[in-house]
């Protein structure tokens, strides 16, 4: 499995609101990047820095360029520091990607939910609603207006778009937003923690696969998450492991000299996402669906485990 890997410069940056800076990435040679949807997201390997993932968030037909946009976390780990201070207009970054595990599937309508951040996978959403003909809505939240990337943009979108600061309006009114199950309605969402389980109760009584989220940091473990050792059969490899209740899988498959692609090691980009072929995965990650977790065709190995004793990987 290969994917796409190459240094871009960073050919602008742009202050999109108080600690957001966007960034524009262009090949040095001008070469063409690949295709993109809406939803996905890039790897942003800093040199003697982190690994961490950003949605694009510029024009999908754009083949000449990428935007990624890059909130300041002082209690973060380290990634969004790194860009802020070292990426400045002529600098190179490795890429790699795209990767898309939130992608806008077609619809008549749509009810978009933005918090923070979480506003840069939905702005290429919108944009795609709108040229499809669909009919769409966008509750975007923040702290503050300030704080707010692209929301004069936004407004120019008319009524299709709430922006909705806390400090001006409170929390965001889900409750009229989501308030019944509409048929043929899908729900995108992505933002902080609180907003997204927020919005995830409030969809309880929506029909099956109509809600549609997107985590940048690990989910918790489930109260009923094994850790259990257990049995570890790589079918293409020729090797029988054991993973001790100590180590993830990755740990355990690179122990053994197997070479699969990762990234964030928290069940977050989906870099290393395995096809099943026996046994039953606990899924512990922050991308696959109800029903894709349902259906057991495939893990992502860095944070998910097995229920049972035995897991047959396509590896």
């Amino acid at each position: 499995m290969t994917e796409y890997e190459s240094k871009l410069v960073v050919s602008r940056r742009t202050r999109e609101a108080a600690d957001v800076v966007s960034l524009t990435l262009r090949h040095p040679a001008g070469e063409p990047l690949p295709r993109w949807e809406p939803g996905a997201h890039i790897d942003l390997v800093m040199d003697g820095g982190p690994t961490r993932q950003y949605s694009l968030c510029g024009d999908p037909a754009d083949l000449a360029a990428w935007q990624v946009a890059v909130l300041r976390e002082p209690a973060g780990r380290g990634g969004s520091a790194y860009v802020h201070e070292n990426l400045t207009e002529g600098t190179p970054v490795l890429v790699r990607g795209p990767r898309n595990h939130f992608a806008l599937r077609t619809a008549p309508r749509y009810l978009f939910i933005a918090g923070g951040i979480g506003i840069t996978p939905i702005l290429p959403m919108t944009a795609a609603a709108q040229a499809a003909g669909a009919d769409w809505t966008l509750l975007y939240g923040g702290r503050t207006r300030s704080s707010m990337a692209f929301a004069d943009r936004l407004a120019a979108r008319g009524d299709r778009v709430r922006i909705s600061p806390e400090d001006e309006h409170g929390l965001l009114d889900l409750a009229s937003f989501l308030a019944e199950p509409a048929p043929g309605t899908l729900v995108y969402c992505c933002g902080p923690e609180p907003l997204l389980n927020a919005v995830e109760e409030r969809c309880r009584t929506w029909p099956s696969g109509a809600l549609h989220v997107e985590r940048f940091k690990p989910r918790e473990p489930g109260p009923d998450a094994v850790a259990d050792s257990f049995e570890l059969v790589l079918r293409r490899s020729g090797l029988t492991l054991t993973v001790p209740a100590g180590r993830t899988i990755l740990q355990t498959v690179q122990d053994a000299g197997v070479q699969v692609l990762y990234s964030c090691t928290e069940g977050t980009c989906g870099t290393c996402e395995t096809d099943i072929l026996d046994g039953e995965a606990d899924h512990r990650d922050s991308i696959l669906t109800e029903e894709e977790r349902a259906a057991n065709e495939s893990m992502l190995i860095c944070v998910s485990r097995c229920r049972g004793s035995r897991l047959v990987l396509d590896l």
